[in-house]
């Protein structure tokens, strides 16, 4: 019997994704090239990453920075997009600007000044999601709803970042869909004053398709690409 290697397994496991995914456009009327497919890798290590790079993937998410700056750096060769997908201390910001193409979790006014500073910098520039809280819980960060204008026009107007959409996470309890709603039409709102801020971070493992239907641009998948989470080990 021939033994299933990694890579077999995370061939499997984009494949079931990508399956959900193009079932979830068909219901929703939408294009599989509408989507940009973000493979969260925390935890796992840069010989995943590299896998998943074989593979087709292009965009690959962290949320931890000391992580996700080696592993950056150990896949520096591979071309990659790397989204910085968790919540962000402004100490980090510089770490981060040194890396990270796409920063999801951007949800107050200092953060935003720090990313920027970092990025002119580091001569970079980084493209940076509001990150909009559907729910009550300030452990998942995020900006209130009516904090969000004014924080997608300090990031428009700040030097080395450029506004990219907004990004959230539906609350634990709420039924999925109707939280995107809401971010979708927050979503709207950010681009009438910001026309070429059209990305919706929003959906993962477990509520993609209701993400799709409600306009979502980015996937953030993790554990139905690579697994279930296991300690990280360099």
């Amino acid at each position: 019997m021939t033994k299933t290697t990694r890579r077999d397994e995370i061939a499997a496991g984009l494949a079931e994704v990508e399956a959900n995914i193009a079932a979830a456009c068909r219901a929703a009327g939408r294009t599989r090239e509408e989507l940009t497919l973000v493979a969260v890798s925390k935890t796992y290590p840069a010989s995943d990453v590299r896998l998943l790079a074989a593979l087709g993937v292009t965009d690959v998410g962290e949320n931890r920075d000391q992580e996700a700056a080696a592993k950056a750096a150990e896949c520096a060769d591979l071309g990659l997009t790397w989204h910085f997908v968790g919540q962000l201390q402004t100490n980090k910001a510089r770490s981060v600007a040194g890396y990270a193409d796409v920063v999801h979790s951007v949800d107050r006014s200092r953060l935003v000044t720090a990313l920027g500073r970092e990025a002119v910098r580091a001569g970079r520039e980084i493209t940076c999601l509001v990150q909009v809280a559907l729910g009550d819980d300030p452990g998942r960060g995020g900006a209130r709803p009516a904090e969000v204008a004014a924080l997608a026009d300090a990031v428009a107007e700040a030097r080395g970042l450029r506004l990219g959409g907004v990004m959230a996470v539906a609350p634990p309890g709420e039924e999925p869909g109707g939280a995107f709603a809401r971010l979708r039409e927050m979503a709207q709102a950010v681009r009438e004053n910001h026309p070429g801020a059209d990305v919706i971070s929003a959906g993962m493992s477990g509520d993609m398709a209701e993400a799709i239907a409600n306009g979502a641009t980015h996937l953030r998948v993790g554990t139905a690409l690579l697994g279930r989470r296991k300690p990280f080990v360099r």
